[in-house]
């Protein structure tokens, strides 16, 4: 089975910080599957976690994207992080980027992670906008922010298929 999409949803996301480091295009091999090894390699997820939690949302390990889509190639960001209380402070090493309260459209691609779940991006757009959630939200830069959210345990756990679920969201506009 290819990945598919099998729920979509809207949420809503309170004024939050959210604290990782930041990657571009030059960071890429292939994708950034490295840089998530470098991750849990230093530990800096237990870092981040030390550092408190939002309650009351959907949450887990956060692949954070940011880009001008009429310029992509150059404005392209890639963070890996966490979201975090609003105000929480970046130890030392870490960025940070303040959201504002906000809808976001999710959407829970489900597949096996060597088949096509981090190729879904086309699909999930579309999607949000069959169902009404197409009017994306774009920072001070033009930039649209969206995410991969690895949420455990529909991330880590694979059902009886060997499929895993990735959540991919963006946020909405008022």
């Amino acid at each position: 089975m290819s990945a598919k999409i099998t729920k979509v949803t809207k949420e809503h996301l309170p004024s939050l910080r959210f604290i990782g480091k930041r990657y571009t295009n030059a960071d890429r091999i292939g994708g950034f599957g490295h840089k998530w090894g470098e991750w849990f390699e230093n530990g800096w997820f237990t870092s981040l976690e030390k550092l408190g939690e939002l309650k009351n949302i959907e949450n887990g390990y956060i692949g954070f994207m940011r880009c001008d889509f009429s310029s992509i190639e150059n404005t392209f960001e890639y963070w890996i992080g966490m979201f975090l209380p609003e105000n929480t402070e970046a130890p030392d090493g870490f960025a940070f980027i303040d959201l504002p309260e906000s809808d976001v459209a999710v959407c829970w691609i489900s597949g096996k992670e060597n088949d096509g779940i981090y190729d879904m991006h086309g699909d999930c757009i579309s999607k949000f906008k069959e169902e009404g959630m197409g009017n994306f939200r774009s920072d001070y830069e033009n930039r649209a922010c969206f995410f991969e959210r690895y949420n455990c345990p529909r991330f880590t756990e694979q059902d009886a298929d060997g499929n895993i679920i990735l959540d991919y969201g963006i946020y909405l506009a008022d």
